[in-house]
């Protein structure tokens, strides 16, 4: 089968593409809750007769799997969004529920585009005799950076040989170097009540000591790696302030271009918490909520996925769809929009070429991501696909209105065919599959242990 054959295939499936986008845009589920989500997909691949597992650990996830023997390639799908980016498909902000949730992300896209991919490929093995077993795998949980880790932990992954990851973005391309390692955490307080007024030499500020630990990680900011990155949000328990606080809470992420750089600054961070419970003699407990590593690089499995991208037609837009993307980027800080026209040598409203390999092999994405932890175990490559305007970044308003419009539908269906079609490559080329495997048995982790 010719290329272009298997690109016509995904073709007969792009209602199903679009139906999928617009369903789960219209149904945002945050992290956890992702309950209609994972069914309409678990549905779909009932009826296209792919064997469904569940596990009771991991609520929301889902493998389908349809054929036998090896490969085993499993087709990674993302469904949930993102508290407080309810916004309709225009190019205003206007929330469709105050306050609620909405795909700021683009996984209403990310999933669709899988479940496509994944079933257009059936029909390419059904109509070449192609030995081989799809995985689709239903992926809850990202945006708090854990599902995966879980699913690893819980054997799901248990089996493949190679994993397919994308992601909406602004701009056409693929990685080798991708995502940050990171860590969550909270530290939780304890002090001891007294009036603030009255009494306040009885007390034992729990808030002085959350106070304290933000102020020394301030300090600490300077002495870290590059490429790290420190963040927090505070939690006072709704204390009046003439109460001495007798608990608080904090909750962190630290991220750096290896695991062993968050672990190392993990425990600088917890050192400064230790350090404030003992100025102020109160206690702190530490919880670690999850952690996810960084990509592991595959230049082999990125030169395949690149071939790929290249041989797709690009995708055309209307006026209407100019247009829009047009009022949608004059929404975004024009020194935005400026810096990343240059960095994509890009004039229009949307990227519509492919990123040069040269320009971008060595510059990693700058979020964290459970993906990165299913690269430890397999394989895994990763491309982005045009869903909004340059100068859109994801977790905005504008990305949701991006991802329930055309815009992003068209993504979604050009990454199906690019997932379909280096997996077709996976499929049929057993020199690249040995290449990839090489490269993946000489740079892995022996010591890899998912981080929950």
């Amino acid at each position: 089968m010719a290329k272009k054959d298997v690109f016509t295939i995904v073709d007969t499936f792009k209602d199903l593409c679009r139906d999928a986008c617009r369903t789960i845009w219209n149904h945002p589920e945050i992290s956890g809750e992702e309950n209609f989500s994972s069914k309409y997909y678990a549905e779909i691949l009932r009826k296209e007769s792919f064997r469904l597992v569940v596990n009771e650990h991991v609520p929301h996830a889902f493998l389908a799997e349809w054929g036998s023997g090896h490969p085993v390639l499993a087709i990674l799908g993302e469904y949930d969004a993102l508290p407080g980016l309810s916004q309709k498909a225009g190019s205003d902000r206007e929330e469709i529920t105050a306050g609620g949730a909405g795909h700021g992300c683009g996984h209403n896209l990310l999933g669709a585009a899988a479940v496509t991919g994944a079933i257009a490929l059936k029909k390419v093995m059904e109509e070449d005799g192609l030995e081989g077993t799809i995985r689709f795998y239903g992926c809850p949980e990202e945006e708090t950076l854990c599902g995966k880790v879980k699913m690893i932990h819980y054997n799901m992954f248990d089996g493949c040989d190679f994993a397919f990851s994308w992601h909406p973005m602004s701009v056409n391309m693929t990685f080798d170097t991708s995502y940050l390692a990171n860590a969550s955490f909270k530290f939780y307080y304890t002090g001891l009540s007294a009036h603030a007024g009255f009494a306040p030499q009885n007390g034992r500020s729990a808030l002085d000591a959350m106070e304290l630990t933000n102020m020394g990680v301030q300090y600490l900011r300077e002495h870290v790696i590059d490429g790290t990155r420190i963040h927090y949000t505070t939690d006072s328990c709704g204390y009046a302030p003439n109460i001495v606080h007798p608990e608080a809470k904090s909750w962190y992420y630290v991220r750096a271009p290896h695991m062993s750089d968050v672990k190392s600054t993990v425990d600088r961070v917890k050192k400064c918490a230790q350090g404030a419970a003992i100025m102020t003699e109160t206690q702190v407990k530490f919880e670690l909520l999850s952690g996810c590593t960084e990509m592991l690089v595959n230049n082999a499995f990125s030169d395949l996925t690149y071939k790929n991208l290249l041989e797709l037609e690009p995708i055309t837009y209307t006026a209407e769809e100019r247009e829009f993307a047009r009022k949608i980027q004059d929404s975004v800080a024009m020194d935005t929009c400026a810096r990343d026209r240059k960095a994509y040598n890009s004039d229009g409203p949307m990227y519509e070429g492919i990123a040069p390999r040269e320009q971008w092999a060595s510059t990693p994405m700058k979020a964290s991501t459970d993906t990165g932890d299913v690269s430890q175990i397999m394989p895994m490559n990763l491309f982005t696909a045009a869903a909004w305007p340059i100068g859109v970044a994801p977790h905005t308003w504008q990305a949701t209105a991006c991802a329930g419009s055309s815009l992003g539908e068209k993504a979604a269906l050009w990454a199906a065919k690019a997932i379909a079609a280096t997996a077709y490559d996976i499929l049929t080329l057993p020199e690249e599959r040995e290449k990839i495997l090489a490269e993946f048995e000489a740079r892995k982790d022996d010591n890899y242990v998912p981080m929950i």
